[in-house]
């Protein structure tokens, strides 16, 4: 019993490691959050919703119908149900029936609803699909920033590792007379100073994953950790094409657009919809009922007073509206307000999306430029510090002028980090407003 004990604990253990040594790649946590945000989920329930709606609509082309029955006391003089004269005796009766009712004409009123219920299904998808592309960018971007606090991080150790060499070299060659003490604070002081600059790197590893975790809706921020992953600038030459290709394929895929053009469509067939109650409603209707009473007349068994008592109707049912205090009238004219409304809100997301793919492209161009200057930039200062550090070797430099040269490299490469990621993730940007799928974006 106790070995069996040891091998489960030992069991839950490995799986307790593997679940906490379990990094989330980037492909994962956008998955992750399309199953799991909340905002998802709730724009899933009004597709939902959407579905019953047209479910409504397609009922409504169906007959009515409905049964029923009751059953009776009466005692003193009361009307008998099956001989229709006055009793004053104690008798129960009872009556059935059953109704039919179709509607053959309404205005084309039901007819409508089922489209529109078929537009309002559409929007639905086209709100939640525009919901997922949001959150996947949004998404994206929190991982890149960890990514990059996470390359800070690893810029600032390796230089200071570099320092803490040099740091002991220098107290070598001040112990034996060839350097000035001042170098040597110099250096301390350097070496305190990217110890304080790396704890605060750290820092913002932690916040910025706990950042992730709750947008991933994940709990155990102690636990949760990303693969560090390098991940590379894939660029389809979509910045080589004129803005205006990006900005016309866009207002063809892009889910804002097509939400705004589904709402337009709702409220024109909203107007039609109102228009029909000016015309009238013809219906067809059918009835059977019978009925029965314990002291018949003729003293007739159930069966048989059920047969001889039943009845039959049917027929056709006319309404023609006349005067309804403008109330079909009026909601004729709210229904073309709301119609100018919905073509105002296109125009106007059409003008939003222009603009943002505008800025898009032109924060993409900027990205790339910065980063293309980042690099020069860090190779400069890579160069640079190279022929610091032979000057301060042979000891044709100070302290305080190479650990200046340092900062300037590690400043380079930090930014050089920096922008690579602030590209990538403009690309993928841009990428999404010219029709790629989150799903299918490329990193």
């Amino acid at each position: 019993m106790k070995g069996f004990f040891s091998i489960v604990c030992i069991v839950l253990f490995a799986v307790s490691g593997q679940a906490q040594d379990k990094t989330w790649t980037l492909a994962e946590c956008i998955n992750y959050a399309l199953e799991n945000n909340i905002s998802i989920k709730q724009s899933e329930l009004n597709l939902e919703a959407a579905e019953i709606d047209k479910s409504d609509a397609i009922g409504n082309f169906l007959p009515s119908i409905n049964t029923s029955a009751s059953l009776s006391k009466n005692t003193g003089s009361s009307i008998n149900p099956v001989t229709n004269t006055f009793e004053n005796t104690s008798f129960t009766s009872a009556t059935g029936g059953i109704n039919a009712g179709l509607t053959l004409f309404d205005g084309l009123r039901n007819f409508r609803q089922l489209q529109r219920s078929k537009l309002n299904r559409l929007a639905s998808q086209y709100s939640l699909d525009k919901m997922k592309d949001d959150i996947s960018l949004f998404v994206a971007n929190a991982y890149l920033q960890v990514l990059f606090n996470k390359e800070t991080v690893n810029v600032l150790r390796s230089q200071n590792e570099i320092t803490i060499q040099q740091l002991e070299r220098t107290q070598e060659l001040v112990d034996a007379g060839s350097l000035p003490a001042g170098d040597l604070l110099e250096i301390r002081a350097t070496n305190a100073d990217e110890k304080q600059r790396l704890i605060v790197a750290k820092n913002n590893v932690r916040i910025a994953l706990v950042s992730l975790a709750q947008t991933l809706l994940i709990k155990d921020y102690d636990n949760f950790q990303i693969a560090d992953d390098d991940y590379n600038i894939i660029d389809d030459g979509l910045l080589s094409k004129p803005v205006s290709v990006i900005i016309a394929q866009a207002e063809e895929e892009r889910n804002e657009v097509k939400l705004a053009e589904q709402n337009k469509a709702i409220a024109e067939k909203d107007v039609e919809i109102a228009k029909g109650a000016y015309l009238p409603t013809l219906s067809a209707f059918f009835q059977y009922n019978t009925r029965w009473a314990d002291n018949d007349f003729f003293n007739r068994d159930f069966r048989t007073q059920l047969y001889e008592n039943d009845g039959l109707g049917y027929g056709l049912q006319l309404s023609l509206p006349i005067l309804n205090g403008f109330a079909t009238k009026n909601s004729v004219k709210r229904s073309k307000i709301n119609v100018l409304r919905a073509e105002y809100n296109l125009e106007q997301a059409k003008l939003d999306l222009e603009s943002n793919v505008y800025q898009a492209y032109v924060d993409a161009e900027g990205a790339k430029e910065a980063y293309e200057a980042a690099l020069v930039a860090l190779e400069s200062q890579s160069q640079a510090n190279t022929y610091a550090q032979e000057r301060f070797d042979v000891g044709l430099t100070n302290a305080f002028d190479f650990s200046q040269s340092k900062i300037r490299l590690q400043n380079a490469e930090i930014e050089a980090k920096r922008t690579k990621y602030d590209y990538i993730f403009k690309l993928k940007v841009l990428e999404l407003y010219f029709g790629v799928p989150a799903s299918e974006l490329k990193f």
